[in-house]
């Protein structure tokens, strides 16, 4: 290959200009340093952060589910209240392996999560009511649309395999009860997507939390080297024996007060905690208080210190029935009515019985109290107002 000489009046081509902005690598070099990192918002791992891995989302969870799933259904119509119905025979016993509060706790529960919540119908009795009732998990669910936008099947994808409910006919094999969402058509919004940033940083306190007591629950220090002739300099080989000595002798909960001994150079300069560090727990608990907060648990119930909104625990337990828990066991019973009634062939009405929860004995006992010394209503208007059905002709 020959090459070419250019001559003195002759240039070389032009290199392109490379433009670039003065801050480009300033920008580059800081782009990474303290941002913060974020867990991902799917289902699985809200779960596994903001239930599994943390104590207050846990709690809030179980702490709903299980008092909604206790709370007595009352089963009627617009002219019968029941004692005996096959809609209660099914809840009282709605599969081989679970009775009517396991199954509601895990619907209950799935709702919380995830924001929507799951029913299978499996067979079918003489009555027309499903033979059992399975909850499914939330996170291998997945919503087929039609052309129309409603759902026209489910899919249920369980190791690589896929189960697909038919949603076409009637009765529907699948009752979808979701939460409220403001931007998604088929699923809902669940209270720990609500809360994902303060399960983040109450995750990230705790974790911080176990760092400090892994080092002795006291803040870090230096050790300052000072040579005979005033060099500070350690060679390689003095380096790797002091940090190899540090992390046998100084590190971790058996070595919590252990003194350091020192050679001659050696000096030891403790640093105390910063007023960000002294923040760092009433940061936590009110990461606490925001998870509690949206799943509306009153602070108090939690042991969540700080929270002055109720004068008492009573007044916090009931306030939290009367906000929380009847609402989400209304809704949830309500949805249940409708798709128990598709499969019956006749309407009925399931609702939570206010009168038979315990938090709520006060409120029962003045408003019974009210309804009976006035004179100027009929029994029909009271029975009416206490929610009790129209007595029978005659």
């Amino acid at each position: 290959m020959a090459f070419r000489l250019f001559s003195r009046e002759e240039k070389a081509p032009a290199v392109p200009e490379r433009k670039a902005s003065a801050t480009g690598r300033v920008v580059a070099f800081a782009s990474g340093s303290g941002r913060a990192v974020w867990s991902a918002r799917d289902t699985a791992s809200l779960t596994r952060s903001g239930f599994v891995g943390n104590p207050i989302g846990f709690r809030s969870v179980k702490l709903i589910a299980e008092a909604a799933a206790a709370v007595p259904l009352i089963c009627e119509d617009r002219e019968h209240r029941y004692e005996t119905h096959p809609v209660i025979d099914l809840l009282r016993r709605p599969n081989p392996g679970q009775g009517r509060a396991e199954l509601m706790e895990a619907l209950l529960g799935q709702l919380l999560l995830s924001g929507n919540g799951y029913l299978e119908a499996v067979g079918l009795t003489p009555a027309g009511l499903p033979g059992e009732l399975h909850v499914l998990r939330s996170d291998r669910m997945s919503v087929v649309p039609g052309e129309d936008g409603w759902p026209v099947a489910y899919e249920y994808a369980v190791g690589g395999r896929k189960h697909r409910f038919d949603m076409t006919g009637s009765p529907d094999p699948i009752c979808h009860i979701k939460s409220f969402h403001p931007q998604d058509d088929h699923y809902g919004l669940s209270p720990m997507q609500a809360a994902a940033v303060a399960l983040d940083v109450h995750n990230s306190a705790s974790a911080w939390s176990k760092a400090l007591l892994d080092n002795a629950a006291r803040p870090s220090g230096a050790i300052v080297y000072k040579g005979i002739d005033g060099q500070g300099v350690l060679s390689p080989e003095q380096y790797d024996r002091l940090v190899g000595e540090i992390e046998m002798n100084h590190q971790g909960a058996r070595n919590a007060g252990r003194p350091m001994l020192l050679e001659g150079g050696l000096d030891w300069k403790p640093m105390g905690f910063s007023p960000s560090d002294m923040e760092f727990h009433e940061t936590k608990l009110s990461a606490a208080r925001e998870i509690a907060l949206a799943f509306g648990v009153p602070p108090m119930l939690m042991g969540i210190p700080g929270d002055a909104t109720y004068a008492n625990y009573a007044e916090a337990n009931r306030a939290f029935y009367r906000l929380t828990v009847l609402p989400l066991a209304t809704r949830v019973a309500a949805s249940m009515a409708w798709w128990l009634s598709e499969h019956l062939g006749a309407e009925i009405e399931l609702r939570p019985d206010p009168d038979r929860v315990p938090a709520l004995s006060d409120e029962r006992d003045q408003q019974w109290r009210r309804v009976s010394e006035a004179a100027f209503l009929t029994d029909a208007e009271k029975r009416a107002l206490l929610g009790l059905p129209p007595l029978a002709e005659g």
